[in-house]
């Protein structure tokens, strides 16, 4: 029996405080009229990125468990969707979730948090970097940033990249397991104020990109709200380019208009001013095919 609500299982870890992770990935898809269902890889009091002291405790343990318990249940999900996974076992347990439900056919989402800016985030090593490719593998769809898209291809990040590489770059991706293959914040050529995020749909060979003007802030969580966005609008039947505007358009709503207040930026962007434009017609405006 087909869930009257589509429905999400969102593996991520959960902070009391700070917009990262399930507590923007939860609003953002409940607002597009899909269920969320969490499974939380760690519990922490504060997400990491500028707070000190945090309280932290690790959920993997308790993972296969709750994992069991749906299936006993035959609870049927629409969407498996992973973000930040702490540890080598906690990827294995991902994709053996993937696996164990893979006869419910769901879409099976994987953004591979692994680093920015060039650079691997301070927990990750590369032993992750190599157990991500083996779930990326199972992946419909990945929606890594440009690091990390470098990093599971072996290749050297570089400041700029011309436009036929990236498409190298997308289709090697793809060739690895997912469908489609979403790549955000590619540098532009001629201007550090301006990214690109770049697609590729498999089935029928096609590229696309969106440009996104680059805003001198960094709000943690923005990537799980750009995820997010990608997740509610496929379930909502959108098309790859669709979904490329709203969830370029949201996060950069998200940022937009949380810059302009003094506040401390570690907190991430002022969800709640914007959650409501999900709601709103489509506004296409700005996606290009490339050939």
């Amino acid at each position: 029996m087909r869930n009257p609500v589509p429905r999400v299982a969102a593996v991520n870890d959960l902070s009391g405080f700070g917009r990262s992770s399930l507590a923007v990935i939860m609003p953002i898809i409940s607002s597009m009229g899909i269920q969320v269902c969490p499974l939380p890889t760690a519990i922490l009091s504060t997400h990491t990125g500028g707070f000190q002291g945090y309280t932290f405790v690790d959920f993997t343990e308790h993972m296969e468990d709750y994992i069991n318990h749906w299936y006993s249940l035959d609870i049927h999900f629409d969407c498996i969707y992973s973000g930040f996974l702490g540890s080598p076992r906690q990827i294995h347990i991902v994709g053996d979730f993937f696996d164990k439900f893979a006869h419910q056919q769901p879409l099976y989402v994987v953004d591979p948090v692994l680093g920015d800016n060039g650079e691997l985030y301070q927990t990750m090593s590369i032993e992750m970097v190599e157990n991500m490719k083996d779930l990326v593998q199972k992946a419909d769809v990945i929606t890594p940033n440009f690091t990390e898209a470098a990093l599971l291809l072996g290749e050297r990040y570089r400041e700029h990249i011309q436009e036929q590489e990236t498409k190298k770059w997308l289709e090697r991706l793809s060739a690895m397991g997912p469908e489609t293959v979403i790549i955000t914040s590619v540098p532009d050529i001629q201007s550090d104020k301006i990214t690109y995020v770049y697609a590729y749909e498999r089935e029928d060979h096609r590229f696309w990109k969106i440009k996104a003007d680059f805003i001198p802030a960094f709000f943690p969580g923005t990537g799980d709200c750009f995820a997010s966005v990608v997740v509610g609008s496929i379930l909502q039947g959108d098309s790859l380019p669709i979904t490329l505007d709203r969830a370029v358009q949201f996060t950069s709503l998200a940022i937009r208009s949380s810059y302009g207040y003094r506040y401390p930026q570690r907190e991430g962007v002022l969800l709640e001013r914007v959650l409501d434009n999900l709601k709103a017609p489509v506004s296409v405006s700005s996606y290009e095919i490339i050939e």
